[in-house]
C-alpha cells in the first residue's frame, strides 16, 4: 500500500462524510438561525424554542434523505471491501 493509496482512501473517506453529514447540518443551522432571528425579534430567550423546532426539522429531514445516506454509505463501504484485495498484493 503506497502513500497516494492512502491518501485516495482518506479523500474518498472525507468526502463521503461531507456528503452524509451536510443535509442534516445545513438544516439545522437554517432553523437556527430562523429561530434566533424570530427570538432576537421578540426577546424570547427559551431554549426549549429553539430545540423542539430543530428536532422536528432534523427527523424530517431523516425521513427524507435517510435513505439515500444510507446508500451513500453502502457504496462506500462496497468499494472499501473491494479494494481489499489490492492493498496488499
Amino acid at each position: 500500500m503506497d502513500t497516494a493509496m492512502v491518501i485516495d482512501l482518506a479523500r474518498h473517506a472525507l468526502w463521503t462524510a461531507v456528503l452524509v453529514s451536510a443535509p442534516l447540518l445545513l438544516i439545522a443551522l437554517v432553523v437556527g438561525v430562523l429561530i434566533g432571528v424570530i427570538q432576537a425579534a421578540t426577546s424570547i430567550n427559551e431554549m426549549t424554542l429553539s430545540f423542539i423546532p430543530k428536532l422536528i426539522a432534523l427527523a424530517l429531514a431523516l425521513l427524507v434523505f435517510g435513505s439515500w445516506q444510507l446508500v451513500t454509505l453502502v457504496d462506500f463501504t462496497r468499494a472499501i471491501f473491494q479494494r481489499i484485495p489490492t492493498l496488499f498484493g
